[in-house]
């Protein structure tokens, strides 16, 4: 077993497992002090992983896989939540894309580092961590960021969510919170734990309430991401 203390969302976490290749994935958030919690894994957890992959993974694999659950099975208690999408900062403020796997997440975020250059840079591009305080919401990278590894280990106000939809032409639309909730609960991870997924179901709420929510429908050409970037700047 190896154990390792790593700050993730401002949250000191103890990470007790059976392989290495965990703690390399998480070598850049290394942290010291007391932990706020901690989380161990045994063969149970790897078994249990390999039931639920689609794929034939190996057991390191499945292991980083359920150190993220069983993090983002505790953080609501902290009022953040783990949120499938893309985060990109541009000018210090983040945009978080989300969608149905294949629609072009990654893709759409890349574009906003082509067109905007060094001014966009990559919060994370698969699974960042969302808080939802009172007085606004923040996105954080984590080490599980996308099979490109694409994220820093950073943190920024978040200004909006974006439901991206592909289409011939590229528009955006201002939505309610009711048109993004079918969305925003997919996207988002529920615990199995019934008083943090009902915790999770308020953060869901107060998050639609705090930040700008779109719908991008685009063609992945790069004035797609001019196109999402002015519409959700100039309309909050």
């Amino acid at each position: 077993m190896m154990t390792n203390i790593y700050q993730i969302a401002e949250k000191n976490i103890e990470v007790t497992s059976i392989h290495r290749a965990v703690h390399r994935l998480c070598r850049d958030y290394r942290a010291e002090g007391e932990p706020d919690f901690r989380v161990e894994i045994g063969q149970a957890d790897l078994d249990e992983e390999r039931s639920r992959a689609a794929i034939d993974a190996s057991d390191a694999y499945l292991e980083a896989l359920a150190v993220y659950r069983k993090i983002a099975e505790k953080m609501p208690e902290y009022d953040t939540v783990l949120m499938h999408g893309s985060a990109v900062a541009l000018d210090g403020e983040a945009y978080l894309f989300t969608a149905k796997s294949g629609t072009g997440k990654s893709t759409h975020a890349r574009l906003w580092r082509e067109v905007f250059g060094e001014r966009a840079v990559m919060v994370n591009d698969d699974k960042p961590l969302v808080k939802i305080a009172d007085s606004g919401v923040t996105v954080y990278g984590t080490p599980w960021n996308g099979k490109h590894r694409l994220g820093e280990n950073i943190s920024a106000p978040l200004r909006a969510v974006c439901i991206l939809e592909r289409d011939s032409k590229n528009h955006i639309e201002r939505i309610t919170k009711a048109e993004a909730y079918p969305a925003l609960l997919r996207q988002i991870y529920r615990p199995a734990d019934p008083v943090m997924l009902a915790k999770t179901l308020t953060l869901i709420d107060r998050l639609a309430d705090k930040v700008g929510l779109f719908r991008l429908g685009c063609n992945m050409d790069r004035e797609a991401a001019e196109i999402s970037y002015n519409g959700m700047k100039g309309t909050l």
